[in-house]
């Protein structure tokens, strides 16, 4: 007998996802084959990766990320966003929601398409050589460059995600450019093991890196420019602790359907 499940497809700043309301259970979270299926863009629906929308005790929801390849992932900023969009057009939230995720409670507002979404406090960095090192709630690995348009990102990122230091774990990889009054940043993500049109987290980590290369303290508000489109960081900062961290940008359903999954 066939097995149909309601799926719905979102992206913020070209991150695209496939969103499933599972708050009855019915989709089984530990089925990873059947996710990176799913995630496949020429035999699936296709994504950067899949939530499940989960009831929860104590929030307004649960987010459970899944990578491309049907693997858990740890936090997913962009994902985040599209789910509080989801959780809003499901008339769970109105425009204020607290939820839990892999790494804890994050808090977010909504204003038509644009998620205003709290990330963890970040306490620690390290310097990879010319790069900054830091977990934004998944590890990243941010370097300044010229001439990023023109950079086979692909090859460069895939490099450093396998080399002796990552390779194990693995770890995203973002360029950086200054670019007017503020940045673009391109990433090579883990999970996905491509460049892929923007990276929330990875966003966080750059915007942290400018300040952390400007030497300065204080509240900062960075415009980041990714592939898929426009993303603002902003957070406040006293040496190596960034504290009221928060990653804004759209977040906007493409489509909904059904998909046999028997």
């Amino acid at each position: 007998m066939a097995q149909e499940i309601q799926f719905y497809k979102y992206q913020g700043a070209g991150n695209d996802f496939i969103l499933i309301d599972n708050r009855n259970a019915a989709f089984d979270a530990n089925n990873y084959d059947l996710i990176e299926k799913l995630c496949d863009r020429r035999f699936g629906i296709g994504g950067d990766g899949l939530m499940l929308l989960q009831e929860s005790k104590n929030y307004d929801f649960q987010m459970l990320y899944y990578n491309a390849d049907g693997k858990e992932g740890s936090m997913c900023g962009n994902g985040g966003r599209c789910l509080v969009a989801f959780a809003r057009d499901l008339n769970i939230i109105k425009d204020k929601t607290v939820f839990l995720a892999v790494d804890g409670e994050h808090d977010a507002s909504i204003v038509e398409n644009q998620v205003n979404l709290g990330m963890i406090n970040v306490d620690a960095h390290h310097r990879d050589a010319e790069a900054y090192v830091m977990n934004t709630g998944s590890p990243h690995y941010v370097l300044f460059t010229e001439k990023l348009v023109e950079k086979d990102v692909y090859a460069d990122g895939y490099a450093i995600r396998n080399n002796d230091t990552y390779g194990e774990k693995g770890i995203n990889v973002n360029f950086i450019e200054a670019e007017g009054d503020g940045y673009f940043v391109r990433t090579f993500e883990r999970g996905v093991e491509d460049e892929t049109f923007a990276c929330g987290t990875g966003a966080v980590a750059s915007a942290m890196s400018v300040a952390l290369a400007s030497g300065k303290d204080g509240d900062f508000n960075i415009p980041i420019r990714v592939l898929g489109g426009q993303l603002r960081i902003s957070f406040h900062k006293e040496g190596d602790h960034f504290s009221n961290v928060y990653l804004t940008g759209p977040a906007i359903q493409v489509f909904q359907g059904k998909i046999d999954i028997s």
